[in-house]
């Protein structure tokens, strides 16, 4: 018989990036760029880049499976898999093959799709479910293939994408709760900002009978729109949160950002009155993973022990949709 959890607990992590390695040095020689224009105003020096026989599953997967290692937790015991992502490699929804790889044959798994803010959104929602009392055991996935999506053309918005993979492993408990609270915000109407969109090839069937034939356009951007937005509605949500749960900036050991550009990360980081050392960055090495952004981050601090049993981390994501949000969580 299902029953109501008090909450949530953080039990482990894992991330996954290939091995291809693109330097702004290498980017420079396809485009006019250079490697010092690109860490000035991003703060990247440079991203990973998928090969041919690598997918969102295949990264999903792995990242799922080094989380689930550090828990220990028998594969059987998985009750949820959520999957954050906007590149999947099969449209109809790439998390069921993650659970097919892991043998989580117990688990329910679907698709997320709310690009740079998908994970965030991912781990609110799975943890509602276990919240609920509806399952025990949940992975969140935050993974995307960017490099399939950009115009590696147009120096704009190519020096700014990477692909990579993280995941958090997550327990329903009745004793305490360590997601202490979350804001999550959507304006439509700035949508156009940054997205993908369908490219809408007009073709016919018979006669005049026509349809739009499927396929996607490249990444659609405007940096500086994507930028204003950010360093003013992130700080916002984040100030938002910590008054409805009675926190401060003083009480949190960790600013954990979708890591979109450093620049972004500063400016955040100064209105929230957070000393640099307490900014989590590993941008310059990544790029913009979009949905992976975020575990990536978490998996790396917690592997390295920057991030600690207990330690207080406040974290946002941010992007296409145009939405946001925010999340307190104490990790353990």
């Amino acid at each position: 018989m299902n029953f109501k959890q008090i909450g949530v607990s953080f039990k482990g992590s894992g991330s996954y990036v290939p091995n291809q390695i693109l330097t702004n040095s290498k980017i420079s020689n396809k485009v006019d760029t250079s490697d010092e224009w690109i860490k000035s105003r991003t703060g990247i020096s440079q991203r990973r880049i998928s090969g041919l026989e690598e997918s969102v599953t295949q990264m999903g997967y792995k990242a799922a499976m080094s989380a689930i290692q550090m828990t220990k937790w028998d594969i059987e015991t998985i009750d949820l898999i959520v999957l954050a992502t906007s590149t999947p490699n099969d449209l109809f929804g790439s998390a069921p093959g993650i659970q097919a790889k892991l043998g989580a044959n117990n688990a329910v798994a679907f698709d997320l799709t709310a690009a740079c803010s998908g994970f965030l959104f991912a781990l609110i929602t799975a943890s509602q479910f276990l919240k609920g009392g509806t399952y025990k055991r949940a992975i969140v996935i935050g993974a995307d293939q960017m490099s399939s999506y950009v115009d590696w053309n147009d120096r704009r918005s190519c020096i700014l994408f990477g692909d990579g993979a993280g995941a958090i492993a997550i327990e329903a408990t009745n004793e305490f709760d360590n997601l202490i609270g979350f804001n999550m915000r959507t304006d439509g109407r700035k949508g156009s900002f940054l997205n993908l969109p369908s490219n809408k090839k007009k073709d016919s069937i018979i006669d005049n009978i026509e349809f739009s034939s499927g396929g996607f356009s490249p990444i659609q951007m405007n940096g500086q729109e994507v930028y204003k937005f950010a360093v003013r509605e992130v700080p916002l949500i984040i100030q938002d949160l910590f008054k409805k749960v009675n926190y401060n900036s003083d009480k949190v050991d960790w600013l954990l950002l979708h890591q979109a550009n450093q620049r972004i990360l500063d400016s955040v980081g100064d209105k929230l009155k957070f000393s640099k050392g307490k900014i989590l960055s590993n941008l310059q090495n990544y790029g913009n993973t979009s949905a992976g952004t975020i575990p990536l981050m978490m998996d790396e601090a917690i592997r390295k022990k920057t991030i600690k049993q207990n330690d207080i981390i406040a974290t946002s994501g941010f992007g296409a949709g145009l939405s946001w949000g925010a999340a307190l969580i104490k990790w353990g």
